[in-house]
């Protein structure tokens, strides 16, 4: 297709669910005139009623001028027929989630609208390149995945199928711009950008859950100490354990059964059981009550150390000796610094607190030839965000060592300034082996041209409100530690599941 022009063109959205109506108030608002069309008779009209609602709310918190929230209303017609919307630019599918009865509409379609009408789907998961086949105009078909709620929700996917055409993709990505939201490119591939990537968020939780390697409202605590808005545990209870389950299962499916994404045997039960979080009542928390509060811990202080060291170089090494410094402050003398270290932590007289390499506290010891060892949780927040006093971070402590040892690990901890969460002995514990996954897939996903690394971190910021994306994460780590992480956990658990990214090998043999 040459150039296409589709600001001010008018719009028809199919479906008037959640996302159609959504679609079509974002429409509206930009100035174009829409119109709304549904199967089910009187959806579209209650639809525009319930958006009338909505707007007059907005209205009322001063949010809205009177004068848009009517003129916004105005813009919208409900239709009975498709028919009546021949003269449409863009027809934006929000049907279900269905291939063949997404095929069937836009085929549909194909035999009302003009030529060069562009034809949009709103799907989450389904190729691209499959809804297109067998269409008169391939070329014209594109992804626009909006979010929910599509109001407020800044991402669009704009995806691009084996038949798409440059100008259509181009097009919507500029008219997503002139909707107000933040558009990025990608390629039909399961689960596109955001619900792929975003699959280690769960499934590592998922896991150590398998492993009774903690409760967890001690790994939602964990991973919202790093900056997440919302634990995995909390957020598929809010999703809906079934909901989850039956998109992680697609993208496994769609995968030829790739173990990166097998789903997780936890959360096959409860969906059998019934327990499937907020809607059902209880998933890991019972509902309304929600997550439950994290026990008060109390550490005794350390004890009188002779010699403390802190080993390693970079930004944690650097936290770890002002903190130390600190602590050691009223015995009137702070530690030595031995920076050509080949890990990073503190030495207290021989006794080792180390910062994970992926590796389990009880490998460290056998390696190192030292019994009293212990391993903490990376914060990812380094370097750009100082530690904030109380910060939750996982630990855990060789089985070899001593009680001694077990009780003093997280009271050092607790000394620098952190609320120390025991865990298993797990490799990578809870943060490092997750944001290690997180890149991994991003990675994977630049390799195989779905995105940029800059798509990919403006899609998990504004797609799923993750504190940073996963090219963002990797310049506050590097490439040898994020493949450090993910060999031990290869090693530890054997499979195809923690296979390092070609990607990232690339990085770590250019000095990345």
């Amino acid at each position: 297709m040459t150039t296409l022009q589709l600001q001010g063109a008018p719009v028809l959205v199919v479906g008037a669910g959640i996302m159609g109506a959504g679609i079509a108030q974002v429409a509206a608002q930009a100035g174009h005139a829409v119109q709304l069309f549904d199967t089910r008779e009187g959806a579209a009209e209650q639809a525009k009623a319930k958006l009338a609602t909505t707007l007059d709310g907005l209205v009322a918190k001063g949010k809205l001028a009177p004068e848009a929230a009517a003129a916004t209303l105005a813009r919208i017609t409900p239709v009975a027929a498709l028919e009546q919307a021949r003269e449409a630019a863009l027809v934006v599918e929000a049907i279900v989630e269905n291939l063949e009865v997404k095929r069937g509409l836009l085929r549909q379609l194909e035999g009302v609208v003009g030529e060069r009408c562009v034809l949009a789907t709103n799907t989450s998961s389904i190729s691209v390149t499959a809804l297109a086949n067998g269409l008169q105009h391939p070329q014209r078909l594109v992804g626009m995945h909006f979010f929910n709620p599509v109001p407020l929700m800044k991402l669009v996917e704009v995806v691009s199928g084996l038949h798409t055409d440059a100008a259509v993709a181009e097009a919507i990505f500029e008219l997503s711009k002139a909707w107000g939201k933040v558009p990025v490119h990608a390629k039909s591939t399961p689960g596109f950008i955001v619900n792929r990537i975003a699959r280690p968020y769960y499934a590592e939780t998922l896991a150590l859950l398998l492993e009774q390697a903690a409760p967890p409202q001690v790994l939602d605590a964990c991973l919202k100490a790093a900056g997440f808005r919302m634990g995995p545990c909390e957020l598929m209870d809010l999703i809906g354990h079934d909901t989850n389950f039956a998109v992680t299962n697609s993208v496994y499916q769609a995968n030829f059964y790739d173990k990166r994404f097998v789903p997780s045997l936890v959360q096959r039960d409860m969906v059998e059981g019934g327990l499937l979080g907020r809607k059902s009542g209880r998933g890991f928390y019972r509902y309304p009550e929600g997550v439950p509060a994290l026990p008060v811990a109390v550490h005794e202080a350390p004890a009188t150390a002779r010699t403390v060291t802190v080993h390693g170089s970079g930004p944690v090494a650097d936290w770890l000796e002002a903190a130390s410094t600190q602590a050691l402050a009223p015995q009137g003398w702070g530690p030595a610094r031995a920076a050509g270290s080949d890990w990073t932590g503190l030495e207290i007289d021989g006794a080792r607190l180390a910062l994970t390499d992926g590796r389990c506290a009880a490998e460290l010891s056998a390696a190192w030839g030292v019994a009293e060892v212990a391993v903490f949780d990376r914060p990812v927040q380094f370097p750009d965000v100082a530690i904030a006093p109380g910060t939750a971070l996982a630990y855990a402590v060789a089985p070899q060592a001593s009680a001694a040892w077990q009780a003093q690990a997280p009271a050092w901890l607790a000394a620098l300034g952190l609320a120390p969460l025991p865990v298993a002995d797990a490799p990578g514990l809870v943060v490092a082996r997750t944001v290690a996954m997180l890149i991994n897939e991003g990675a994977d996903a630049v390799l195989q041209g779905v995105c940029s690394p800059e798509g990919a971190d403006a899609a998990m910021k504004l797609g799923v409100n993750y504190p940073a994306g996963p090219f963002e994460w990797l310049q506050r780590w590097s490439a040898a530690g994020v493949v450090a992480v993910l060999q031990a956990l290869d090693a530890h658990y054997r499979g195809e599941r923690y296979r390092v990214s070609p990607w990232l090998r690339r990085q770590v043999v250019a000095g990345g």
